[in-house]
């Protein structure tokens, strides 16, 4: 399969592209790969805020650094340039530590007067940046991050298989910097839950560890799929246990499936077949959700989304 050229035609699953369109008010923007803003019009968080995008051939042969002109460029699309009045974007949270996560984290919230907030390699990367220690918290595992009317609570889990820099961080790392330095670190599962009685797990990474959502809860998932497509159908079938039906969710949105080597002002693309295949993935998770009965959703970019409507 990895041998495989090409890549999957997103126009094949065209008819899941339809997370409901948000309102006033509420909303989840996809960013690409496992960057999801969550904004409730007065306070947002970012996941990842993963915007350089590096080319696979720069990723390969040179050292990396956040790109400050796409960064600002969709820092304005979003409207979450730095307010010296106080504060929109609350915090950036890091999923885990690998460059097509964590690359930009620092440089956001520099850029927002954010908080980044996540593990111990989250806050090495923050400090190569710039960041100081009071725009760096390192969270404890299960125990609650209040950001105004969110609340965000850290779940220990794993990377995907095959976790290509595996281990911590344990010093700065200074852009511009290998791809290699950029290691996996610590890896969450994010509960993020609002006021309004909005919850959603955030599964930046298609690992688990088995029992660790247990007693958890979640009306929607966004779920990573990034090298499902090389597993085999046990291991999806484990990771839907574990995740999806674990916390109980009423709705699933995919994210991670997309080429992260392309820039975001082009369209978006499958990962080649070398190295995951979309449309494997999709055909043992639909007939898990249609098991469930559990609506299975592919997000827009750039889309402002309310995927808790209609749930009742």
């Amino acid at each position: 399969m990895r041998l495989r050229f090409g890549r999957p035609d997103i126009d094949a699953h065209a008819d899941r592209l339809d997370v409901p369109a948000a309102a006033e008010g509420f909303s989840v923007t996809f960013l690409g790969t496992a960057s999801l803003l969550f904004d409730d019009g007065d306070t947002a968080v970012l996941t990842d805020g993963f915007f350089s995008r590096p080319s696979l051939l720069r990723v390969a042969l040179r050292k990396l650094a956040p790109d400050d002109a796409r960064i600002d460029s969709a820092l304005a699309r979003l409207g979450l340039e730095h307010d010296e009045g106080g504060r929109r974007l609350a915090a950036v949270v890091p999923v885990h530590t690998h460059f097509d996560h964590v690359l930009d984290s620092a440089t956001v919230a520099l850029r927002t007067g954010a908080v980044l907030t996540g593990g111990r390699s989250a806050a090495w990367v923050g400090r190569g940046a710039g960041l100081t220690d009071d725009r760096i918290q390192v969270v404890t595992p299960r125990e609650p991050v209040i950001r105004g009317p969110f609340t965000l609570t850290f779940v220990k889990s794993t990377h995907c298989p095959p976790d290509r820099f595996p281990g911590a961080i344990t010093a700065p790392v200074v852009p511009p910097a290998r791809a290699s330095a950029y290691r996996c670190g610590e890896a969450w599962s994010v509960l993020v839950a609002h006021t309004s009685g909005r919850t959603a797990l955030v599964q930046g990474s298609a690992g688990y560890l088995p029992g660790a959502l247990d007693g958890c809860r979640a009306d929607v998932v966004y779920l990573a799929v990034g090298q499902l497509g090389v597993q085999d159908e046990q291991y999806l079938r484990a990771y839907w246990n574990q995740t999806v039906r674990a916390v109980g969710a009423r709705r699933v949105v995919l994210v991670h499936w997309d080429d992260f080597f392309r820039p975001l002002d082009q369209r978006l693309r499958a990962l080649p077949y070398a190295g995951d295949d979309l449309d494997r993935t999709m055909r043992v998770l639909v007939r898990l959700a249609d098991h469930d009965r559990i609506p299975l959703r592919l997000p827009m970019v750039w889309r402002r989304e309310d995927p808790w409507a209609g749930l009742g």
